[in-house]
């Protein structure tokens, strides 16, 4: 008796039968011809098809006693049924996973499936591939485009607005505040003065070009002055005191005109007793200041 043996669940020998034994299932002699023990019965190759064979899960049909049988976790395929899923290369002694519906899959395959997929091209980004990664979002590195003018962003600087993307030109073009001196777009920081936005490089005193951010400051005519330039170039100096007249800057706030002449409003006082007169009758006399009452007793 001549035979080879199947390994594995629901194991069984086949060989050709020397003695006299008749099939399990349809009687007929074995005798001289090819048969198939199985689980201690004798059968003919055709019963053992017709029931007990293991059925393919791939093609659906028997795995004949003269095919090579593949199994796994009592699942059986051809060996020539036993290919990726996805690739449909051979797996027969390569490395696989089973997938739903009982697919088996090429761990290359495997790899690419589970990969996450570019916002862009919706395409796997496997490993080795260069990625840009915003909020649980994921691009190749070239599909990570600007919405406005569809350059590569890449790894560079960008502005998120929804769901749109902006490069930094574009960005500053489209939604950046202009400066109201030069008109250009403001990317960072920068100030407001009177409900418009200035660069701070460019709010700066007329005189001294120091930036006026955070500084005080007085605004002549669109012009604007630090407090030292202020007192030196623009302040009318006191008639009194013969310093400069800086209104909102240190002592008092109040100033005086009298014909062409002005004073700090506590400068303001009668030449004979120092009365102060901001707000109150007063008498010019050759030329200086004097209460209602001095004059009487000059």
């Amino acid at each position: 008796m001549a035979f080879h043996r199947h390994t594995g669940p629901g194991s069984y020998t086949v060989g050709t039968m020397s003695d006299r034994f008749d099939c399990h299932y349809c009687r007929d002699p074995l005798q001289g011809k090819k048969y198939v023990q199985k689980e201690g019965r004798h059968c003919c190759v055709k019963c053992f098809e017709k029931f007990c064979a293991n059925t393919c899960i791939e093609c659906k049909k028997p795995i004949g006693a003269d095919s090579k049988e593949l199994h796994f976790k009592n699942r059986y395929w051809h060996d020539s049924c036993f290919r990726c899923f996805k690739c449909s290369t051979s797996l027969v002694n390569e490395p696989f996973m089973l997938r739903e519906n009982n697919k088996v899959w090429c761990s290359n395959c495997t790899a690419t499936e589970d990969a996450p997929r570019c916002k862009g091209c919706f395409k796997p980004i496997i490993a080795g591939d260069q990625n840009v990664e915003y909020k649980k979002m994921v691009w190749h590195k070239d599909c990570f485009t600007c919405s406005q003018c569809k350059q590569v962003i890449g790894s560079g600087s960008f502005f998120p607005k929804g769901d749109d993307f902006y490069c930094v030109s574009c960005h500053e073009h489209k939604f950046a505040k202009t400066c109201a001196k030069c008109k250009n777009p403001i990317t960072s920081g920068g100030l407001t003065y009177q409900e418009q936005p200035w660069h701070s490089e460019c709010f700066i005193c007329s005189n001294c070009k120091k930036q006026l951010g955070g500084k005080r400051f007085t605004a002549v005519e669109d012009q604007f002055y630090c407090v030292d330039c202020y007192k030196e170039c623009v302040a009318k100096k006191c008639a009194g005191c013969k310093n400069p007249i800086t209104a909102g800057f240190g002592r008092g706030t109040s100033v005086v005109n009298y014909e062409d002449e002005s004073w700090h409003d506590y400068c303001f006082k009668c030449t004979k007793c120092a009365r102060g007169l901001a707000n109150k009758r007063f008498v010019c006399h050759n030329g200086k200041i004097y209460c209602a009452e001095c004059p009487k007793r000059l």
